[in-house]
């Protein structure tokens, strides 16, 4: 009689061999991560594009993580552990609520879009919020009286100044135009809140483009952060609140002058990573509330209004 023993199972040691090439891309990816502020903007502003997006780069581990089961491979998928650390380290804590109660004051801001259908409508929602202030970008002349009609009953102190303007239930002072660009899109303006004057900037920042013979068009956005950096410097109050479009997201270094010396309400007590623009499938926040001198308590994105911006909110303790 013959007997027949059955093979003793072997470890699959070719799992440790193959996916070197998954593995490799794995690597890249948390380098570029780590040192996405090395990618020069000389050609096309290109480190600005990628930081633009950068949250979004944790992506790139879906299609690596499918490679790596298909290939079969440990080395694949325990090379994926990397880049899933860098990002986390860089985006983890924006996953998470980071709101609490109280505050003094809410502001939201809105790039209302001067091709906005439904002004009214949009400053009704607005004043729907409960803000105290509620900031405006992008207002068309002809259109004002129909924001300033629908604010009136709740927001008795307002300022205009070219596309921007202030709606407040605390008085204002001191308001004026800020020269950062050739024509109007920016204010300085005093809110004299029942606990002491707080500094509010508004800006709309000029747009930028992404063009295959030009690359990522933000020269004229950059110039501008610059000068209004230097408003920022040169204003005296201990508390500032900095609001508006500024087509640009706070990991960008275009901004650097700004963040350098204000605190985003989103990274600091925001819930997620309150995607803003556009409207319809959120990709980034380029409305940004910044703030120095006052603590931010929470910051969220509101529903959509006619416009291609959802606006932004924070609430504020003195």
């Amino acid at each position: 009689m013959t007997v027949t023993l059955a093979p003793k199972s072997v470890p699959d040691r070719g799992s440790w061999r193959r996916g070197r090439v998954v593995a490799v891309f794995s690597a890249l990816t948390a380098v570029l991560l780590l040192a996405h502020s090395l990618v020069p903007n000389a050609v096309g502003n290109a480190g600005s594009l990628l930081e633009t997006f950068l949250p979004w780069t944790g992506l790139l581990l879906v299609p690596l993580f499918v490679a790596a089961l298909i290939r079969r491979s440990a080395l694949a998928l325990v090379s994926l552990l990397l880049p899933a650390l860098v990002w986390g380290g860089f985006f983890g804590g924006r996953l998470f609520d980071r709101t609490a109660d109280g505050g003094d004051f809410t502001v939201v801001s809105h790039n209302v879009n001067d091709e906005n259908p439904d002004p009214a409508g949009t400053a009704r929602a607005l004043a729907a919020t409960g803000a105290q202030v509620i900031a405006l970008e992008e207002l068309k002349k002809p259109e004002v009286p129909k924001y300033e009609d629908a604010l009136a009953a709740g927001y008795p102190h307002h300022v205009v100044r070219g596309t921007v303007g202030v709606w407040s239930t605390f008085p204002l002072h001191g308001t004026e135009p800020l020269e950062i660009m050739p024509w109007t899109r920016a204010l300085r303006t005093t809110v004299d809140t029942p606990k002491g004057p707080v500094a509010l900037f508004v800006a709309h920042l000029p747009s930028v483009r992404v063009r295959l013979d030009g690359g990522f068009t933000a020269d004229g956005r950059d110039e501008a952060i610059g000068l209004l950096a230097g408003e920022l410097a040169a204003t005296p109050s201990p508390r500032t609140v900095l609001v508006g479009d500024f087509n640009g997201t706070a990991d960008d270094r275009a901004l650097g002058p700004i963040t350098a010396r204000m605190r985003s309400v989103q990274e600091a007590a925001g819930d997620g990573f309150g995607f803003s623009w556009p409207a319809a499938l959120p990709l980034a926040r380029i409305d940004q509330i910044f703030v120095a001198g006052v603590r931010p308590v929470a910051a969220w994105t509101l529903p959509a209004t006619a416009s291609d911006h959802l606006p932004v909110a924070a609430s504020l303790a003195l």
